[in-house]
């Protein structure tokens, strides 16, 4: 969805020529309406995409951010209820933010190729950071392989480091790969979009697996274990199997258990569930590696209907990835 493409707009932009420039939260006190790393894309011609706040501040910092670009000039912008300014444009919610505002390609601002190479490490699935220091404008691309800022892209947590320089991450866009094409998936997908994720729906039957069943959705009818392979599995996908059938959901949970998926969740009854891991012990499936399936799938909720199970699904996999 647009709101999580906030790099690739402002590339866009620029390369159109219709100039960009970015703002980011960059810290918060109290309670603030949008945590550190969120962006907001605005075009020389006063186009916006994302937000900094639930919408009180994005006037101000549009106004800012053409400034920025005629005068090729970051700067740092602070809203709060203790600023005078800001009641004008209100917090209301009582919080305090900083916004980093950084024209794109001119004079100080965020050289173009540094865009560039953020925008081509989302397009190939690898975490990537910025970084930059408001007191020098100094920057620089930051990898998972840096020790001390590992624990950051983990989390998936954009803020400021002890010796003040501000690290935005970026890490790939979360994926969720459905398992079976069943009633809540019809609920689940367009939930995990609303969510943030990409989803894919993955069912060898073709009959269930219909674009008419699941119209706009990416289907692929390959076997679950080899799509799953196909796909890709990493520490931003989630994988949910629904199918009821061991030899759809078996090979699946297999192939998820033996990578670095975040979330695993598993339709089926607490007898189902106890059956299966049976059968995954008979491969040789670890007690550490089974105890990561969620299953029931889903929050306990009371949920009784297609929807209401996709809602506790929905909700596990986002306790999954904020919590851990």
């Amino acid at each position: 969805m647009d709101h999580d493409r906030i790099p690739e707009i402002a590339l866009d932009w620029h390369r159109t020529g219709r100039r960009s420039a970015l703002a980011t939260v960059i810290e918060t006190w109290g309670s603030a309406p949008r945590q550190a790393g969120s962006q907001l894309a605005i075009s020389g011609e006063g186009e916006i995409m994302g937000s900094v706040s639930g919408g009180c501040v994005e006037g101000a910092v549009v106004v800012e951010a053409l400034e920025a670009l005629d005068e090729g000039s970051p700067r740092i912008l602070t809203f709060g209820v203790t600023d005078e300014t800001a009641f004008s444009v209100g917090l209301a919610c009582g919080g305090t933010i900083r916004v980093l505002v950084e024209p794109v390609g001119a004079g100080d601002g965020m050289p173009v190729d540094m865009l560039e190479t953020l925008v081509k490490q989302r397009a190939d699935r690898k975490p990537v950071a910025y970084g930059v220091r408001p007191d020098s404008w100094k920057r620089r691309i930051i990898t998972p392989d840096d020790p001390d800022l590992r624990a950051r892209f983990r989390a998936d947590r954009s803020g400021q480091t002890e010796d003040g320089e501000f690290v935005a991450v970026f890490n790939p866009p979360l994926r969720m790969l459905v398992v079976g094409a069943v009633h809540i998936a019809q609920a689940l997908l367009p939930m995990a979009r609303l969510a943030g994720y990409d989803p894919v729906l993955i069912d060898p039957r073709e009959a269930f697996g219909s674009s008419e069943r699941f119209p706009g959705e990416t289907i692929v009818h390959d076997w679950p274990d080899e799509a799953l392979q196909a796909q890709g599995l990493d520490a931003r996908t989630a994988v949910v199997t629904l199918t009821h059938d061991t030899k759809l959901d078996d090979p699946a949970i297999m192939a998820a258990l033996n990578s670095d998926v975040f979330y695993l969740g598993c339709l089926g009854s607490t007898r189902t569930h106890a059956k299966r891991l049976e059968r995954l012990r008979a491969e040789s499936i670890s007690d550490d590696a089974l105890a990561r399936i969620h299953a029931p799938v889903g929050l306990d909720i009371g949920a009784k209907t297609p929807a209401e199970i996709a809602v506790s699904v929905m909700a596990q996999i986002t306790q999954a990835l904020r919590k851990g």
